[in-house]
This record gives C-alpha cells, structure tokens and sequence, in this order.
C-alpha cells in the first residue's frame, strides 16, 4: 500500500505544480500592448474610484449620477433624475479606452446607450456623441468628481 502512495503522492504533486506554473505566463502579458499603453496615458493617471456629480438634465433639476471605475475594465453607474423621480436607475458594463488620449467608452450590459468620458486629474467629464468636449454655458456641469475612499476603516479614539 505504501509503494502505491508515494508515487501518487509525486504524480499530484507535479500535476499541482504544473497546474499552477501554466497560468502564469509573464514573458507574453506585456506582448502587444506597450505601444497601446504608451499612447494612452491610463498608466500614468489614478483613474479607478467612485466619481459623483449632478450632470445637466434637460426635463429635472439634474441627473445625480455615480460612477464606479474598476481595475479590470467593468464600471457601474447609479443614477437618479432628481426632482423627478425617487427611483435609483442602475447600470453594469464594460469600459474600453477611447481614441483619444485618456478618454473612456463605457458600454453597458443591457441596452445601447455609449457614454464617452475624458479622464482628468479626480474628474471625469462626459463627452458628446462625437467624442468631444461639450460646450456652451452647460459644460461645467458635465463633470464627475472623484470622492476621496480609504481602504482603511476609520480609527475610534481609545475608550
């Protein structure tokens, strides 16, 4: 029994290790991408966070509105068109990087609607369809600040 062991012991030690050197390929996860990370400058800023703000609404009083970008490229928005209805609208998607330097494309899971965004220093401004900065005495409004989060809960005073 125990001749039986040791080599079933050493065959699953080795297919464990293998296993878990297979999904570890550091030589080819930079390949083809260095020239996309350089002409994006999304390496350099600190974009992922929560981003709020009241965008302009053309029938209430504003469309408050909050923006969660994470990490691995998945954003959700929580929205609600204030002074028109209590209700909380939720969407999950997808973002890609845009043409343009530092600009977003966030596509949703359900429905068609792309928003554009310009990623800045804490901002994110919403572009128009085009993929262009709105203008008029409006476009202070179409920006998304980003709300200071700790990774450390909140230290209570000695009792």
């Amino acid at each position: 029994m125990r001749t039986i062991r040791q080599p079933f012991k050493r065959i699953l030690t080795l297919s464990l290790f293998l296993a878990a050197l297979s999904g570890y390929h550091p030589a080819f996860a930079e390949t083809g991408k260095a020239d996309a990370d350089t002409h994006h400058g999304h390496k350099s800023l600190d974009w992922p966070g929560i981003y709020k703000g009241l965008l302009p609404c053309a029938d209430c009083y504003g469309i408050k509105t909050s923006l969660a970008l994470n990490k691995n490229n998945t954003y959700i928005m929580i929205y609600q068109y204030a002074g028109k209805s209590p209700r909380d609208y939720v969407e999950k998607g997808k973002f890609t990087w845009g043409e343009k330097q530092d600009t977003i494309i966030l596509t949703p899971r359900k429905g068609n609607t792309v928003r554009q965004y310009l990623i800045g220093n804490d901002t994110l401004t919403e572009l128009d369809k085009d993929g262009n900065l709105v203008s008029g005495e409006q476009a202070s409004r179409y920006v998304l600040r980003r709300q200071d989060v700790s990774s450390e809960p909140p230290s209570h005073s000695g009792h």
